[in-house]
């Protein structure tokens, strides 16, 4: 594959940092064809001043306003003549001066050379001087893609409070299928063929084979990484998207493709959740969107590297060379491309690969090299993580950003997705939302996916779907560093007000306003909690639409108390917090933003399941934490090292074998590793757990409180909605007193004790670290369920 074998990512950095200096000293440009275009505009009569901010096609936009207009000899009009260079045409805005603008509706006018007209949103071209201009529509570009035939299915449909969730990479889960195995280019120099484990090992077929392995943990839900078409130097994990709109043939097999795996996993009563990427693509860019040129010679040196260019070929992940490389003649040119912005284009930087090979400006994309078009893609390396740019710069080479504020882009990216909800997924969890602004997620990107559901299901169904952000705020405090807008509970809020209708004007203007209200003036919601020991009917009428990953709780799961504490300290400012997915460690971090996988004992694991299974929101494991796989390993170290001393490690060792679940945390027979795997001490007290919280509506959707509750992790919560009025008595790892209760009958779901409370008060003892108690009272509507599940070793 063509990515970082050359040149190292830090190098690289380096290289993309010098090849930006000579900008500054260039001589006289060489010459080059003259396009030119004369603007004239309209403007409203009260405007005194009037600026054209403009970007040459593949260029970059003016500095903010843009350039003054001076008055035409034609009454009410204004004019610029404006050089484009090689261009053959422009995007362009108008404004006073003063904040406002004309941007066409959001759209941006789209203009040639020549003479161009624009009045009252109309572009013509013909002097306006005595003719009346000829109107022609304004053009809106839409992303060429060769779409594969569209399939179809349903979400299942329901609650999502009422799942937990099962987290896998798809490409280190299990291999179902030999023949799609892919070690790419860094095979050897990772050590992953010296382990005989190349970077794309799972599928698809795997995950199918062990459908039953997952419902036999007890899941009903299983949250799996992007889907989409990758190209990049090591991208498994799916997050380098270059074709959004196919899936990407190294996860796919003969009857278990991407539908077939999708109603397979319904046909079992398991939800896919599909982990969606809205803000960025790959380096090699979008497919039918834009893919940059880059310099490339097949010299002595470099003929290894470069694909000889053959007629009518494309890149295709499946055809790999000896040395794991594809296909990459459509990338590659020796010339400089028409409108190419790339400094220096082919000229020797004077730098060396690591072979010891010259190296050439623009002969790999950076954003700061004028290789994307502006108006497509941002064009910095991001700075200051919780500052505006955080929005509007790359987060990594690999990572090319979207300029998600374009509509061309939005365009791309929603039907792009709307083909996956088409399929049938039942949710998305979004990657990176916090670096795209949440007035773009509010006005542009959860309104079409919300209209796209209510088409598809109808309104009621349509709120089924889980959409849950990754708003990376990797802070111990309430708020990101005194960032609002970075921090996760931000994004489950509409906008409190109206912003211009420029989405990058936008998106500064929500940044300031929200910034200078800070932290105090924030709103505040009661939907996560009781009133007393009453539940009432949650205001999500300033719900976004996202809810999100609980970055608090994740950071702070040193250990499980201090997890509860924060979690609760949070949840005032999240919109509804039972909705928030709620894990330990994952693909990225460990508590505490550690670069490990959590390592904290077994009983600290049962300890925290114990907490993440009774106390709001929705409970989310990583592929095997259920025997603390890859534990106090490194969770990822790139192509540096293997993947089998990773957090990413293959899983599929402790797959072997067969395994048939008769019901949610109910195996029926196995044999094998995975067997083996099933009877360890962990697994039954997450199969255990999943029964008991399936068996209770309060520890599903339930508010809760700690009113009168004394007890170090000891809550109450209830549900009370269609006929259904559950109340349970939470407490883990520990005794706990509650007052205040209503009389009546409890029953443990944990023991099956039955106690009479008569006083309001109830005392529970217990003892032993991650064990629990459950006492729900006994209702003619919602009987208790009494014991749950047979003793393990942590619940007992």
């Amino acid at each position: 594959m063509v990515l970082e074998a050359p040149v190292s990512r830090i190098f690289r950095r380096v290289l993309a940092a010098l090849c930006a200096l000579p900008l500054l000293v260039l001589a006289a440009p060489a010459a080059r064809a003259a396009n030119s275009v004369t603007v004239y505009y309209q403007a409203p009569t009260a405007w005194t001043t009037v600026n054209i901010h403009y970007a040459p096609t593949g260029g970059a936009w003016t500095t903010v306003p843009g350039v003054a207009m001076t008055a035409s000899s034609c009454s009410g009009w204004h004019q610029k003549v404006i050089d484009l260079g090689t261009a053959d045409g422009m995007q362009v805005v108008f404004n006073n001066g003063s904040g406002t603008w004309d941007n066409n509706g959001g759209a941006n006018y789209r203009v040639g050379t020549g003479v161009v007209t624009v009045s009252g949103g109309v572009v013509g071209s013909t002097t306006p001087c005595g003719t009346t201009p000829t109107p022609t529509p304004t053009p809106t570009p839409t992303p060429t893609v060769s779409v594969p035939p569209s399939t179809s299915g349903e979400m299942l449909g329901g609650d999502p409070r009422k799942d937990s969730i099962y987290f896998v990479m798809t490409a280190r889960f299990y291999d179902g299928d030999t023949a799609n195995d892919r070690g790419g280019s860094q095979n050897v120099t990772s050590g992953n063929a010296a382990n005989h484990d190349p970077m794309f090992r799972g599928d698809f077929q795997g995950l199918v084979d062990k459908l039953d392995y997952i419902k036999g943990l007890g899941f009903s839900a299983i949250w799996i990484t992007p889907v989409v078409l990758n190209r990049s130097d090591y991208d498994y994990h799916g997050y380098h998207g270059w074709d959004f709109y196919r899936v990407d043939p190294r996860l796919e097999s003969t009857g278990a493709s991407y539908q077939q795996l999708i109603d397979s996993a319904h046909a079992k009563g398991l939800k896919i959740y599909q982990d969606v990427v809205y803000n960025h693509s790959s380096r090699w860019g979008a497919n039918g969107l834009y893919t940059p040129t880059v310099y490339g010679v097949r010299d002595s040196q470099w003929s290894w590297y470069y694909s000889e260019k053959t007629a009518g070929a494309q890149y295709d992940p499946l055809k790999e060379d000896s040395a794991g490389r594809t296909y990459n003649g459509d990338l590659w040119s020796t010339t400089a491309p028409a409108g190419n912005t790339c400094p220096n284009y082919g000229t020797p930087t004077g730098g060396k690969s690591k072979e010891g090979y010259a190296l050439y400006h623009c002969q790999w994309p950076s954003p700061t090299a004028k290789m994307f078009p502006a108006d497509l893609y941002h064009q910095c390396w991001i700075g200051n993580w919780e500052g505006e740019d955080s929005r509007s710069c790359w987060l990594h080479e690999d990572l090319a950003d979207f300029n998600t504020e374009n509509p061309v882009v939005q365009k791309y990216l929603i039907d792009a997705y709307n083909r996956y909800i088409d399929m049938g997924v039942d949710g998305f969890r979004i990657d990176t939302a916090v670096h795209i602004p949440r007035v773009t997620w509010n006005r542009r990107f959860l309104p079409a996916l919300q209209q796209h559901l209510v088409g598809k299901y109808g309104a009621a169904k349509a709120n089924d779907f889980y959409v849950f952000g990754e708003v990376g705020a990797f802070v111990n405090d309430k708020w990101n560093r005194g960032s609002v807008n970075h921090s996760a509970q931000f994004f489950t809020w509409k906008e409190r007000r109206s912003y211009s209708d420029d989405d990058v004007a936008a998106a500064l203007e929500q940044f300031n306003y929200e910034n200078n209200l800070g932290t105090g003036n924030q709103p505040t919601s009661t939907n996560a909690f009781l009133n007393g020991n009453t539940y009432h009917s949650p205001d999500r009428s300033q719900f976004s639409g996202m809810n999100i990953i609980d970055m608090r709780m994740h950071m702070n799961f040193g250990d499980a108390q201090n997890a509860f504490s924060n979690g609760k300290d949070s949840d005032d400012s999240v919109n509804d917090a039972t909705y928030n997915a709620v894990y330990v460690d994952s693909h990225d971090y460990g508590p505490n933003k550690s670069s490990t996988r959590y390592s904290g004992g077994t009983e600290a694991w049962a300890e925290n399941m114990s907490l993440m299974w009774t106390f709001r929101g929705i409970p989310t494991l990583y592929y095997g934490s259920e025997i603390e796989f890859q534990a106090g390993r490194q969770i990822d170290c790139g192509p540096s090292c293997p993947l089998a001393g990773t957090g990413r490690a293959y899983y599929g060792d402790n797959l072997t074998g067969t395994v048939t679940a008769n019901d949610y945390g109910v195996v029926a027979a196995a044999t094998g590793a995975v067997a083996t795997t099933l009877s360890q001490p962990l697994v039954k007290h997450v199969q255990r757990l999943n029964q008991i919280r399936r068996a209770v509506p309060a520890l599903q959707m339930g508010q809760y409180s700690t009113e009168g509750v004394s007890g170090g992790m000891a809550y109450k919560r209830r549900y009370t909605a269609g006929g259904v009025d559950s109340f349970a008595l939470v407490t883990v790892s520990g005794g706990a007193t509650f007052t205040g209760i209503p009389n009546g009958t409890y029953a443990d779901a944990v023991t099956g004790d039955r106690k009479v409370v008569t006083g309001g008060s109830l005392t529970i003892p217990l003892t032993g670290k991650g064990n629990l108690r459950v006492y729900v009272l006994d209702q003619p509507s919602t009987p208790a369920p009494g014991k749950v599940g047979t003793d393990t070793t942590y619940l007992k």
